[in-house]
C-alpha cells in the first residue's frame, strides 16, 4: 500500500511540476513589449503572464473577448493591443472558463496574471489583474510567447 501510495505522489507531482512549451516570439518583438511603450491612440495594452511554479506541465488556453490569443506555459507572456473600453479575458480551466472583466483606458497597459490551482482531476486556472509596477518587474523575467 505504502508503494502505491508513493507512486500516486510521485505522478500527482510530475502532473503540478512537469514542463509545458508555446510557440515563442521573436526576440526582437519580446524586447520591443519589455520597453512598455504607451499603446497606439485609442488602444490599450494588455499583458497576460503566467509565472507559477505549480503546474508547469499544463497548457491553458487564454482568450480576449472569445478570440483565442494562445496556449499559456509557465514563464512566458502574451502582449496585445486593443481598443479602449470593456474586455473580457478568459483562461481555459477544469471545468470551464474563469473569466476576468477589464475595463481599459486609451494609452495605458494593463497586466493579467494566469495562476493555475489544484483541481480535481487536472490543475485549473484563474486570473488576477496586478499594479502595473508589479506586471513589468514580472513581465522583464519572462519570455514573449507567439500569438496564434
Amino acid at each position: 500500500m505504502k508503494k502505491l501510495l508513493t507512486i500516486f505522489m510521485l505522478c500527482f507531482g510530475l502532473l503540478l511540476t512537469g514542463c509545458a512549451t508555446t510557440a515563442m516570439d521573436t526576440v526582437e518583438n519580446d524586447l520591443q513589449a519589455k520597453k512598455f511603450d504607451v499603446p497606439m491612440e485609442g488602444n490599450s495594452g494588455i499583458y497576460i503572464y503566467r509565472n507559477s511554479f505549480i503546474g508547469k506541465a499544463l497548457k491553458k488556453n487564454l482568450y480576449i473577448d472569445d478570440k483565442l490569443l494562445g496556449q499559456s506555459a509557465p514563464d512566458v507572456y502574451f502582449y496585445k493591443q486593443v481598443k479602449a473600453g470593456s474586455h473580457k479575458i478568459s483562461t481555459e480551466s477544469e471545468f470551464s472558463n474563469n473569466n476576468l472583466s477589464l475595463s481599459t483606458e486609451s494609452g495605458k497597459n494593463y497586466f493579467i496574471r494566469q495562476y493555475i490551482k489544484v483541481g480535481v482531476f487536472v490543475g485549473g486556472a484563474s486570473l488576477e489583474q496586478v499594479p502595473e509596477e508589479q506586471g513589468k518587474i514580472d513581465i522583464l523575467k519572462l519570455k514573449r510567447a507567439k500569438d496564434l
